[in-house]
């Protein structure tokens, strides 16, 4: 089974995410009102999971109290490398939070298309 490097993962999010909001700018497709709120919605709720638990999370950083014993102090400073370097879950939840908002941007954009379409629409009906 084939799992890709964490960082691989999160770089390619943040990039599908920016792809996306950069083809709704482009007009590429529209979000009628209704989907794009929903989208919204569910863009903040996490965005605010997020902004809740990021000083809780920034805990993982710090070396664990796991004791004195030989084991204890060799696992110590690991176990707060693994969450604080390139590839741990703290930069990654970092990437994972600005990749929300570039989503909500592409949603505001694709939002704005459909108005735009919408109105375009009813205007040439208009003049019929």
């Amino acid at each position: 089974m084939f799992v890709p490097e964490a960082g691989g993962a999160m770089e390619a999010i943040g990039k599908s995410m920016a792809d996306f909001a950069a083809s709704a700018a482009s007009g590429a497709f529209a979000v009628s009102p209704t989907g794009g709120d929903a989208l919204r919605a569910a863009i903040t709720e996490m965005a605010q999971w997020v902004d809740d638990n990021a000083a809780r999370v920034r805990s993982l950083a710090q070396e664990p109290k796991l004791g004195s014993s030989h084991g204890a102090e060799t696992m110590k400073p690991f176990v707060a490398e693994v969450a604080a370097d390139s590839q741990g879950f703290l930069p990654m939840l970092t990437k994972f939070r600005e990749s929300l908002s570039k989503a909500e941007e592409g949603v505001i954009a694709a939002m704005n298309n459909y108005n735009a379409t919408d109105s375009a629409a009813a205007a040439s009906l208009r003049q019929r």
